[in-house]
């Protein structure tokens, strides 16, 4: 049993679901969010290690929850998914400390293996 924690934040219940069965059978502890409010509670109580970041969130987008992250925790990993080819977004993302970003839909299996590294590499860093 791996004690990492991840963050799921996405509107769309099926991706959520997807994400959690997958990373749960890696062994990570995992936790979901529909919202952004959802998501910055689920960061103060569980201070995950890595959270997937959906950008396209009605509300709150995915620009400004991770904004919020940075600011309660500017060390927090945050890999980002977008469905669309929203460059902007992306580069924005980027530029606010996002470690990477996929595109929808996704390889599962390459955010399996981002995870994995993400997670390696804040292992060294502690």
């Amino acid at each position: 049993m791996n004690d990492k924690k991840i963050l799921i934040v996405d509107d769309q219940f099926g991706i959520r679901i997807l994400l959690n069965e997958v990373l749960q059978q890696e062994g990570y502890q995992t936790f979901m969010a529909a919202n952004g409010e959802q998501a910055l509670v689920l960061q103060k109580q569980e201070d995950p290690d890595l959270v997937l970041l959906d950008m396209k969130i009605p509300g709150m987008d995915g620009i400004e929850i991770l904004k919020r992250m940075k600011q309660a925790d500017k060390d927090i990993r945050v890999l980002i998914m977008t469905a669309y080819g929203e460059l902007d977004m992306i580069e924005e993302a980027l530029s606010l400390g996002a470690l990477t970003h996929f595109a929808k839909p996704f390889d599962i299996d390459d955010i399996r293996k981002a995870v994995k590294k993400h997670l390696l590499v804040a292992n060294f860093d502690s």
